[in-house]
């Protein structure tokens, strides 16, 4: 993917928009941002963490303030990976076509561009208004394991595919792991872990 320079023309900031639960964010959240934010044409990468996807259920999902403190605190040493709380603010359950136009209403002065994975990306069609996010607004996915992921050639110009690191860890695997009295440190942000340890969080 070839890099835009970021001083022709306006927009002059792109940002990526990364959106989850982040129940809990992880090691593998941040590997792959931290690639797009540094080898893709985009500035910064925002963490938008959801109150509720309508495609998932929500039974382990702890508060919301909960996981965005801990979506903060992995974030705190990146200039250029940040977090959002404004699907906090929207009604329920939130959107993703909903969420960018409302940061690019917020936001004139910044380019948006959707960051989904090769699994999302199989079941787009089913996302809301999923012809318009493709008309509006540029969409990076990235690779899954086992996911074979091709672009229709109509949609080439809007979604193109990223080689980024492919990193299989699941939040669903942690949050097991620590229920069972597992040490996951090594797979999460040392203030996240400590953060989880200090709660009891996942522990139930």
């Amino acid at each position: 993917m070839t890099k835009i320079s970021k001083k022709a023309g306006v927009p002059a900031v792109h940002i990526g928009i990364f959106s989850g639960s982040f129940n809990p964010i992880h090691a593998g959240h941040l590997i792959l941002a931290n690639y797009i934010s540094e080898f893709t044409p985009l500035d910064e990468v925002w963490f938008v963490v959801t109150p509720h996807n309508p495609l998932k259920e929500t039974d382990e999902l702890l508060d919301d303030d909960i996981r965005l403190e801990m979506t903060r605190l992995a974030l705190e040493e990146f200039d250029n990976i940040k977090v959002s709380d404004v699907e906090f603010h929207m009604p329920r359950p939130s959107y993703t076509i909903d969420t960018l136009t409302r940061l690019t209403n917020e936001h004139p002065d910044k380019d948006f561009t959707l960051i989904i994975g090769g699994d999302n990306w199989k079941k787009f069609q089913r996302w809301k208004e999923y012809k318009r996010l493709i008309s509006h607004y540029r969409i990076l996915v990235y690779p899954r394991m086992g996911e074979e992921m091709m672009i229709p050639e109509q949609f080439r110009a809007s979604v193109q595919l990223i080689q980024a690191p492919i990193v299989e860890i699941s939040s669903t695997f942690i949050r097991e792991s620590i229920r069972n009295g597992k040490n996951m440190r090594a797979f999460l942000p040392s203030k996240v872990y400590d953060f989880i340890v200090r709660k009891g969080l996942y522990r139930i």
